[in-house]
């Protein structure tokens, strides 16, 4: 899951909440689908936290920054 794409944890998290609506999930699957719904809802809120502060800091200095996908220290 740490090396999954940020629009491949949205699509997981998607199955899982299909799933869950559905409701013929047995209860066992359902907690585990839950906390795995948990941890990919946390990673993509993660994600989004990152690239605001970087499009935030990018847009606020006068040079052009090169958008890497990862932030620096």
């Amino acid at each position: 899951m740490e090396n999954t794409t940020f629009e491949e944890s949205i699509a997981q998290l998607e199955t899982i909440v299909t799933q869950l609506e559905r409701g013929d999930v047995p209860l066992e699957e359902a907690l585990e689908a839950f906390q795995k719904g948990m941890v990919l809802s946390k990673q993509c809120q993660d994600t989004l936290t990152k690239a605001e502060k970087t499009l935030t800091k990018m847009m606020s200095e006068d040079e052009e920054v090169p958008f890497t996908g990862e932030e620096e220290a």
